[in-house]
């Protein structure tokens, strides 16, 4: 009875991952996929992996949801591919061979591993299921496929020291929920996200923390909002003591230009009111050579320093100029046997407003080589073939007796992009100021609100019903509706109690735009919503959300 049960279950979850996962969802909830990495990181295509569990756990066919076969929690289950298909190895002995399917890994009462994959020193496990999904002939991916909440339950620790406190932690858990659904870019169509830093750092089920987990259940439901879409939540781990216009650190995804196109929510902004913007050279060197009170002050990456002689640079920048050339901001491109010759000049042509290096001339007397961008930037100029912490830098030539340049010294500020929150700023906010998480947030990305994730109710199918959860930090809330067509055949349910009755009394309900106050309805800490159409008509709908901290909200600022 029991096993069937969890079957059904399981047959239940996997439609559901391919219905979130694939579509549109009919429902609130999310899933994600993201691709585990191999140990150190340094790949997510396997030849072979070998799958343990903590209990009873078993192995589908993704296309037909039957089961292939069931192991037990002592038993070591390799999959390897060859030649385009797969042969399944339980504790070395081979069970099955010559499938070529999409594989599911699925431990209902536990959580799944890979053998000898290590996190934080300690043995990777996993909630949810693993999906091993083809990428050519002798490689797959292992994508782990679980729900958004289990997933940051795994980040939230790793990508912010815990000892930050739980106010940061929320905004991280915000921000890192506002990323794996809004990513800059796709990491794959297999995927959504990777467990690197090339996305959000995932360490899994074994690397959780009471505290972040705390900090993931009391911001449920919640995202960062701006006119109605779910910002770009950018963060990194130091920005310091001024953060940058998002279009002056990053390229567009797409076309690859730089400047990317701005975003009115990540706009620079200094940690001090007093501070003037870093574009020029002296305010820029003012500002990194010394070290003005910021929230960022307690990072070992606020200020930092980095020597090199003449002759150690000019080795670096033959490597660097080759290898970055490939992206598209180096010109001209450095090629494979061209002569550096000797380094005369290191000439900054543009900052941006925290006096990030977006454009920088290297001088020799073979040529002129222009670099942007700050990763590109931060890559150019290795020390012990590590990049720059950030581009948030001023060059100081080193002269000789005789002012002939012998090396550059540069001061720097920060560690990462600069764009979007800072976490040790967030970190001091919250245990030093007394902060809250939404205080954080609105203090980092401008003109936001917190509130639910927006839903479309309409006659289609898919957009009939709706049911989320959320934790509201009082019981201030608004229903937030985008309703160009006027309608009133939807209904909302809050914590059970039907108030559509009330929903269709307020004045705004016949506008475009309207906000009504369902306080009354919801209480400080977890609440149910449902919405629900009688629409016949497929073309009307009606937009919502819940807002629980408004952008306007001047008691937020500060």
């Amino acid at each position: 009875m029991g096993s069937k049960i969890n079957k059904k279950i399981f047959l239940f979850f996997i439609f559901c991952c391919l219905l979130f996962v694939n579509t549109s969802p009919c429902f609130a909830s999310k899933f994600v996929r993201v691709a585990i990495s191999t140990n150190n990181f340094r790949s997510y295509a396997y030849n072979e992996v070998s799958v343990i569990a903590t209990s009873d756990f078993a192995l589908y066919d993704k296309t037909t949801a039957l089961p292939i076969a069931k192991f037990l929690p002592t038993d070591i289950v390799k999959v390897k591919l060859t030649n385009g298909s797969y042969e399944i190895f339980v504790n070395d002995k081979s069970i099955t061979k010559d499938i070529t399917t999409t594989l599911i890994f699925d431990c209902p009462n536990g959580v799944l591993g890979v053998k000898d994959l290590k996190r934080k020193s300690k043995q990777a496990l996993y909630h949810g299921i693993f999906e091993i999904d083809m990428h050519n002939e002798n490689t797959f991916y292992l994508v782990n496929v679980l729900d958004l909440q289990e997933y940051l339950k795994g980040v939230v620790p790793n990508e912010m020291p815990v000892s930050f406190g739980l106010e940061a932690l929320k905004a991280q858990a915000v921000a890192a929920r506002n990323y794996v659904l809004m990513p800059r870019v796709k990491a794959h169509k297999e995927f959504d996200v990777d467990d690197s830093v090339a996305s959000q750092v995932y360490y899994g089920a074994n690397t959780e923390s009471p505290i972040a987990t705390q900090a993931v259940q009391e911001t449920m439901g919640l995202v960062a909002l701006h006119n109605w879409e779910l910002i770009l939540a950018q963060y990194c781990s130091t920005a310091g003591g001024y953060t940058e216009d998002f279009q002056n650190a990053f390229s567009d995804p797409r076309s690859k230009s730089f400047p990317a196109n701005p975003k009115p929510y990540l706009k620079g902004r200094a940690d001090m009111f007093s501070q003037t913007p870093l574009t020029n050279e002296d305010d820029a060197r003012m500002f990194y050579m010394t070290r003005p009170d910021s929230f960022d002050m307690q990072s070992p990456y606020y200020r930092w320093t980095k020597e090199f002689s003449i002759t150690e640079l000019q080795d670096v920048l033959k490597k660097t100029l080759l290898s970055q050339s490939a992206t598209g901001f180096v010109t001209p491109k450095f090629e494979k046997g061209d002569n550096l010759g000797t380094l005369k000049e290191i000439r900054v042509l543009r900052r941006g407003v925290s006096g990030k290096v977006m454009a920088l001339e290297i001088v020799t007397d073979k040529g002129v080589w222009n670099v942007q961008k700050e990763l590109v930037i931060r890559r150019i100029f290795q020390k012990n073939n590590v990049s720059l912490p950030s581009a948030n830098i001023v060059f100081d030539p080193v002269l000789d007796e005789k002012s002939n340049l012998t090396g550059f010294i540069i001061y720097g500020g920060g560690f990462g992009h600069g764009v979007g929150m800072s976490q040790f700023g967030a970190g001091f906010m919250g245990k030093n100021l007394n902060k809250s998480f939404d205080k954080i947030l609105k203090r980092y990305y401008s003109g936001i609100s917190i509130a639910t994730m927006p839903v479309t109710v309409s006659g289609q199918l898919c957009q009939r019903y709706f049911k989320d959860e959320f934790y509201a930090p009082s019981n201030r809330a608004f229903l937030v509706l985008n309703n160009p067509f006027k309608i009133k055949s939807f209904g909302v349910k809050i914590n059970g109690v039907d108030i559509s009755a009330k929903l269709y009394l307020a004045p705004c309900i016949t506008e475009r735009y309207g906000r009504i106050d369902i306080s009354d309805f919801v209480h400080q800490g977890k609440n149910t919503i449902e919405y629900t159409s009688s629409l016949v008509d497929k073309s009307k709908y009606v937009k919502l959300y819940v807002e629980l901290i408004g952008k306007d909200d001047s008691e937020y600022s500060f």
